[in-house]
């Protein structure tokens, strides 16, 4: 029984593979662009968790995130993530993050291990989207933080870590597609 988003989601990202062929490629390609795909899968899970965490403070379903117990620098994951900053896309910033890592997620398992020459816009959506993303974290990370919240939130700085890990992941796969544009 055929079903017209998953053959759509098919012929978008692996035309010419069965559903098996894609599943035994994925699992067992070990060239370094599956590699640093499942990289990016591994990183944009960790993100996620983060963030999971982050919003559920946000969202009022706990009350108080836990800090490391040190005194330099200064930790409050509450103060952060309870701040205008945090609010200011008419959401709280913490489930957009997680959207964010999700489409990090969906963009490396998308297609087979050749994609930078059979679909390069997969690997060059991967790496606009992180690219922004990681810009987003840097800002948050080195201005935010230190300069407006005067509070570190270590899951914040985990969270910009692996998008700026996702970021530099997409580099090489996208100079390949780039290459055979």
């Amino acid at each position: 029984m055929a079903n017209p988003a998953t053959d759509i989601l098919m012929q978008a990202t692996s035309p010419g593979y069965s559903p098996e062929e894609l599943r035994e490629e994925l699992q067992h390609d070990q060239s370094g662009d599956m590699q640093r795909r499942r990289a990016i899968a591994g990183a944009s899970l960790v993100g996620s968790v983060a963030m999971g965490a982050v919003t559920l403070l946000q969202m009022g379903m706990v009350r108080h995130l836990p800090d490391p117990p040190v005194r330099r620098p200064h930790f409050d994951t509450d103060k952060v993530n309870s701040s205008r900053e945090a609010y200011s896309y008419g959401m709280p910033d913490g489930p957009l993050t997680v959207a964010m890592h999700s489409l990090n997620l969906v963009l490396a398992a998308a297609g087979p291990p050749d994609r930078a020459e059979a679909r390069p816009w997969i690997p060059i959506a991967a790496t606009l989207a992180s690219g922004a993303q990681a810009a987003v974290a840097a800002n948050y990370l080195f201005y935010t933080m230190p300069k407006v919240d005067r509070a570190w939130c270590p899951y914040c700085v985990t969270d910009a870590l692996t998008h700026f890990a996702t970021f530099a992941l997409t580099l090489p796969e996208t100079k390949r597609a780039l290459e055979h544009l």
